[in-house]
Order: C-alpha cells, then structure tokens, then sequence
C-alpha cells in the first residue's frame, strides 16, 4: 500500500489487481468520512468503516487535514480467497498506527487468525483464548510438499457467512479439543500417506459440525488423493495431494487450469 500526502481533505483510493488493473476507487471527505464517489458502494461503505474505526484507534490519525492519495496493490487474485480485507485492515492498522487486532475485532467478527497471516514471515500457530491470542511462528517443510497442491476453484465464498454459522452454532470444547489436537499432530507427520489419513480425519470432523459433506465426496469422488477444503468451505480453494502429472491431469480435465505446487505460494 503506498500513501501520499497532498493539500485538501479528503482521501482518493485506488485498489488494483496482481496484473496492475485498476478495480476499485473511491473518493472520501476526511469531514465526515462520507463516501462522495465509488466505484463500489459495498466496498466504498467497508472503507469508511475501516477509517472510522482506524480514528477511533488513534485520535492523531488524519487529524492534520490533509488529503491522501492511497494506491492499494493486491499480489494474487482476488477470486483465490487468499483475505484480502485482512491484508486490507493489516495495512491500514500500520498506517493508524495502532495494533491490528484491535482494528479487527472492531469491525469484524472473525477469530484473527488472517490478521496473523498477514503479518507473519513463517507458518504460525494461533490460537485465541479468552480475550488473549496465542501466536507462535514455525517451520513446516514436510517432506512430502512436492505432492501437494494448491487449485483455485473460482467459486469465491464469503467467510463472513462462517463466521455468522460459527456464532449461532458455538462449537464445544470437546471438537475445539480435538482439532487443536490435529493440528498439534500435523506437524510431525512425515509421510504423504499419514498426511492423507490426517486430511479425511479433518475434513470428516469439520464437515460433520458443518452439516456439510466434505468436497471430495461432492465434487472429486474419483480423484485418487486427498483434497481438503481451504478458507470458507464451498469456494476459495482446495488443497490435493498426489503426483503432479496426476493432479493435473484429473483437475484440467475437471475445468481447473491454474495448479499451484505448495512451495510455491506458502512462505
């Protein structure tokens, strides 16, 4: 995200994609934060909640009355699901200077966990307690990443809707337990097939507190590896897992042509 400071009193956005189009603008009176022209009116509403909640934050933020011109540039597609609002408010909270989670919870509902994505150099642990988050870098080069693949399935969900389904169905400890406990065990695993064993047994136990069938039964019965859904299930992306030559012969044949090897996408 690049800021620049100029006279006036009001902000000009500029969003654009991993090819340098631009798809988004918007004009905002730093006044009242009122959208006064956009491209978008969804998205134009998003950004004067986000600056509202960035002041609210931190009483120095555009307290001077200057007007910013403000390019925001995405590195992946947008369809791929890959939390770009999370980007968004990361980026932001480090230009209002205030802390990120903080800005998060203030105008969404999820558990962070993209927020700590988005600043991390690593994989990460994270876990959110009561009031508390507990975030730990890692190393995870499994031995087996040359067999796994990242395919975007073009079918962006919105996570909100999770989350909304989370909220009124308050998983218990017990499955809370039980998925920490997985992923505690993921990290030691050392073999594709253990790591597809681990797979079925995730995705068996979020579908089932879903009420949702896994997407291999749904969409891929006949692929001959594990898939696991990523992000808001029912969209964004899967992972697969097999030979290359394998795994991209099946998912072209399904329609799916852009196959990501693992190594390339994660840090």
């Amino acid at each position: 995200m690049k800021v620049q400071e100029l006279s006036g009193s009001e902000v000009l956005w500029n969003s654009y994609d991993e090819n340098g189009k631009k798809w988004f603008s918007a004009e905002i009176d730093l006044m009242g934060f009122d959208v006064v022209e956009t491209t978008d009116p969804d998205i134009g509403k998003y950004l004067r909640k986000l600056f509202k909640a960035c002041c609210q934050n931190n009483s120095e933020f555009l307290s001077h009355w200057k007007k910013y011109k403000v390019d925001h540039y995405l590195e992946f597609p947008r369809n791929w699901g890959l939390g770009s609002s999370s980007t968004l408010i990361y980026n932001m909270a480090a230009w209002a200077d205030v802390n990120p989670y903080h800005l998060y919870f203030d105008i969404e509902e999820g558990s962070g966990y993209d927020i700590a994505c988005a600043g991390a150099d690593s994989p990460v642990l994270f876990t959110l307690g009561d009031g508390s988050i507990d975030l730990s870098e890692i190393d995870y080069l499994p031995p087996f990443m040359d067999q796994l693949f990242f395919i975007p399935l073009n079918q962006k969900a919105d996570s909100r809707d999770a989350v909304k389904f989370t909220q009124k169905n308050k998983p218990d400890s017990k499955l809370i337990n039980k998925v920490s406990q997985l992923t505690d065990r993921l990290i030691g695993l050392k073999t594709l097939s253990s790591f597809e064993e681990w797979v079925e047994e995730h995705e068996n136990l979020i579908g089932n507190y879903l009420g949702v069938k896994p997407i291999r039964q749904t969409q891929f019965p006949d692929f001959p590896g594990a898939v696991k859904s990523l992000g808001a299930w029912g969209g964004d992306m899967v992972l697969a897992c097999g030979k290359r030559d394998t795994v991209e012969s099946y998912f072209h044949n399904k329609g799916f042509t852009k196959i990501i090897p693992y190594k390339e996408l994660v840090l």
